[in-house]
């Protein structure tokens, strides 16, 4: 009974929760075409999440194109296949780690950031101020968030793709020997469209679960400085969650769903 009992509660709780994010989710979406239209905290947030970043994105893109052509290597070597490791990196790249690795850096360091920050206005009762001056916290603090994320995860993901294709290369011109004219050449005829522009919508959504998973996270933070480091854990455990189990559907939903 008791089995059962915590089985309920626990299910209960996963549809408050879910239903919470769909309601902020919804309530960002239609304030973002209510005036008065802001432009200095969108540059702001976007500032934070795309160009402070970038460094960041560059090591984890450029290693993880390193790594994958070397563990590639010692395989496809016994094949002698070596020219068909340009391909493997850059399909790979764009297809799911570009986005998906992209993706959760930013839910690691911007996500986290993002909920500490709205965390500590709660606990300190500046939300409950910009209330009582007729401002609404979602349009003033969720909006510039929600859309820096959303413009500046896709231009991360690509960045991350071009960094990991060049890690790849790296190891390909200077362990395998391969021409680079031939690496350059193998990689782009592996490439469709349909790659590149799926990793981008896998960004997109992946953008809006960090931004409103951190901002409900953030919005829902009790119990002073305790409460503000347990909602950042929390919120980045629970993206991070998200965007994998998004990826996986994605993925299945693009590649095996609606071939072509």
């Amino acid at each position: 009974m008791q089995n059962n009992n915590a089985l309920v509660k626990k299910s209960i709780n996963f549809v408050e929760y879910a239903g919470g994010l769909t309601i902020l989710l919804l309530r960002t979406v239609g304030w973002i075409f209510i005036p008065p239209f802001k432009r200095k905290p969108l540059v702001e947030q976007m500032s934070k999440t795309g160009v402070d970043s970038f460094s960041i994105v560059f090591l984890t893109a450029f290693f993880t194109g390193i790594v994958l052509a070397l563990q590639t290597a010692y395989t496809m070597k016994q094949m002698s296949a070596e020219i068909y490791i340009a391909s493997l990196v850059s399909l790979s790249m764009t297809r799911e780690l570009g986005p998906v690795l992209t993706a959760l850096v930013v839910a690691a360091r911007v996500g986290a950031s993002i909920t500490a920050e709205v965390g500590t206005m709660n606990v300190t009762e500046q939300i409950d101020a910009l209330e009582t001056l007729a401002t609404n916290p979602v349009k003033y603090l969720v909006v510039p968030r929600f859309l820096a994320l959303t413009l500046m995860l896709p231009l991360l993901t690509v960045y991350a793709d071009f960094i990991g294709i060049l890690g790849g290369f790296l190891v390909g011109f200077s362990k395998l020997h391969i021409a680079p004219h031939l690496y350059l050449k193998k990689t782009f005829d592996a490439l469709a469209m349909k790659d590149v522009y799926t990793g981008l919508i896998k960004a997109m959504v992946f953008a809006g679960i960090i931004s409103i998973v951190a901002c409900y996270e953030g919005m829902r933070t009790k119990g002073g400085a305790e409460g503000v480091g347990r909602s950042t854990t929390l919120s980045v455990v629970i993206s991070c969650i998200l965007v994998i189990t998004f990826d996986c559907l994605f993925t299945a939903l693009f590649y095996f769903v609606l071939r072509g």
